[in-house]
């Protein structure tokens, strides 16, 4: 093991098994809280580190519990899905009323666009993430080829990359050299930093797309909750209100999950999406069906 202050460590599984017991000795709970990594961390820091136990131990509460990464989710996936059914649906319904007046119309219409729209909304989810996780694969075999076949060209890649990070003279050696010293390490930094390329995993497809055709089901379905109960004309407007409530909610907890204010963020949405659906109204009030007597 090395002492504190130096730029290395080396900890054994036995040393660091020893010091993860002592910093769950000042707090109990820490186990219940801190994820191994983070507890492996803690007991790096206690050794590299002056501060005290207790700084760190709050250091990483701070970092786990009170201000956590977000880890990925389908809120995206939701997004997409939702806005979507609610704003193509709405566009649909208002068109269809505005032409006809009638409401079994405007819901066998709104119906058949829900359910076709979620299907092939959710299929086009799918074969994307299917086609993003290919491309990353061909990449990948792709960057494997060139180290192979041209690896001065990516060396120079690799320290180009990090020059323009600041890093230079020995360091800069030092890390180019690492890199390319592994080549699933090399092709992995290539990926990240030349291709700006995530891996996807391909089992994800099926998940996204049931988010998203759920979600556009769902979205779909409250432009038409108004035609079930009020006359037409009344139940237009409630359809552009409720619907740009759900637009409302949907930008503003976006905003709460991610960055941004949940005010601005919810009616930045609900505009938007309210003018694209009434370029449906538009159509239907322009080739509105003649009244057969």
């Amino acid at each position: 093991m090395e002492l504190a202050g130096r730029s290395e460590l080396v900890l054994s599984s036995v040393e660091v098994a020893g010091m993860m017991h002592s910093v769950a000795m000042l707090n109990p709970k820490i186990y219940d809280i801190c994820p191994l990594s983070e507890m492996t961390c803690v007991c790096i820091i206690l050794y590299m580190k002056p501060a005290t136990q207790d700084q760190l131990i709050n250091e990483v509460l701070h970092h786990i519990q009170t201000d956590p990464h977000k880890k990925a989710s389908g809120l995206s996936d939701f997004i997409l899905g939702s806005q979507d059914g609610l704003v193509n649906v709405l566009g649909v319904v208002l068109g269809i009323a505005a032409a006809t007046n009638d409401a079994r119309i405007v819901l066998v219409a709104g119906l058949a666009t829900t359910f076709a729209e979620s299907i092939s909304m959710g299929a086009v989810a799918y074969t994307t993430t299917l086609a993003d996780a290919d491309l990353y694969q061909s990449e990948r075999e792709r960057e494997y080829r060139h180290i192979i076949e041209a690896p001065n060209l990516e060396i120079k890649e690799i320290r180009d990359i990090y020059e323009k990070k600041g890093f230079k003279g020995e360091l800069l050696d030092r890390i180019v050299n690492t890199i390319t010293a592994n080549r699933d390490v090399w092709v992995a930094v290539m990926m990240a930093e030349e291709h700006n390329l995530a891996p996807i995993d391909r089992r994800s497809a099926m998940r996204v797309a049931l988010v998203v055709g759920l979600s556009a089901i769902i979205g779909s379905l409250v432009p038409l909750f108004p035609f079930l109960f009020w006359p037409v004309s009344t139940s237009m407007w409630l359809s552009v209100f409720v619907t740009a409530l759900a637009l409302f909610a949907i930008g503003a907890y976006k905003a709460r999950m991610t960055i941004g204010k949940p005010m601005k963020s919810g009616f930045e949405m609900a505009l938007i999406g309210t003018l694209s659906a009434l370029a449906g109204y538009l159509v239907g009030t322009l080739l509105k069906v003649p009244t057969v007597p």
